[in-house]
């Protein structure tokens, strides 16, 4: 009984590998199973915020709030997106201060808006 549980686990545990290696490698797949993720922002542009209430209370503090996406080099396959923002004085151009980094997540749309969008593309 033991060599089979054994063999059950090992078994579900290459399929889980081999299901994750095909979804990384197979072009279009995991965009099929899973939805298209959401376009990227502009990358390693800094990008004043005027609408937001942490821009509002920086303005009052004489501040320009900016911040921008980047890809970090030294995240997993160089694929990390690293959300900054900085906080910089219009007058000197110098900045104030930098809230630390955090992780930018894309979000998948629906699956449903994806393959609608494939259904109506083919005849």
């Amino acid at each position: 009984m033991l060599y089979f549980l054994s063999f059950l686990a090992l078994a579900l545990l290459l399929c889980a590998i081999y299901a994750v290696i095909v979804l990384l490698e197979v072009p279009g797949l995991a965009e099929e199973r899973l939805g298209r993720l959401e376009p990227l922002p502009p990358l390693n542009e800094w990008i004043a915020d005027e609408a937001s209430a942490q821009a509002e209370s920086a303005r009052a503090e004489g501040l320009v709030r900016e911040e921008r996406v980047f890809r970090d080099a030294a995240g997993l396959f160089g694929r990390r997106l690293v959300h900054q923002v900085r906080y910089r004085d219009p007058r000197t151009d110098e900045i104030a201060r930098v809230e630390p980094d955090r992780r930018y997540r894309r979000r998948r749309t629906a699956r449903a808006a994806a393959s609608a969008t494939r259904t109506a593309r083919d005849p």
